[in-house]
């Protein structure tokens, strides 16, 4: 699961600009990773004048972002690099194209740290995760067989 935690100015994104930026960020993990749409939290946090420092000055016009992965790593550096050009890119009009100083970086939490509902993600790219990706939903699963728990509509 990534979860995305950006800092920005008051005022810095409108509810459009919020949504659009979240649908924007899903769409890279949906297009390049497969991941079910689901999977992707975004939580904006406005700063007030005088919370946000950089090297001891308070700023008004930098805006952070904080991400973790966890359904996927990026273990490959051909791959990581890859990844930070698509994210810079998605990222660009949002931020640098309206002038903003900003800083991103991705810590990546073991797989077998997370849960979702109670359940442990299913492997990548498995039928199980192509079901939840179809669903947009957690589907309780039988642990061994990696099969539903549940009737599911076709």
């Amino acid at each position: 699961m990534p979860y995305w935690e950006i800092f920005t100015p008051e005022g810095a994104f409108t509810p459009e600009d919020k949504a659009n930026l979240s649908k924007d960020l899903t769409k890279v993990y949906v297009d390049f990773v497969n991941l079910p749409e689901f999977y992707v939290v975004i939580r904006f946090h406005e700063m007030a004048e005088n919370e946000m420092y950089v090297g001891g000055v308070p700023q008004t016009n930098f805006v952070r972002l904080v991400v973790d992965h966890i359904a996927r790593q990026m273990d490959d550096p051909e791959f990581r690099k890859l990844a930070m050009s698509v994210f810079e890119a998605t990222l660009a009009p949002y931020i640098r194209d309206r002038g903003y100083n900003w800083e991103i970086h991705f810590d990546e939490t073991p797989v077998d740290l997370w849960r979702v509902q109670g359940l442990a993600g299913p492997p990548a790219e498995s039928d199980l995760e192509r079901l939840w990706a179809k669903e947009n939903r957690p589907i309780p699963y039988d642990e061994e067989t990696l099969l539903p728990l549940e009737p599911i509509a076709s």
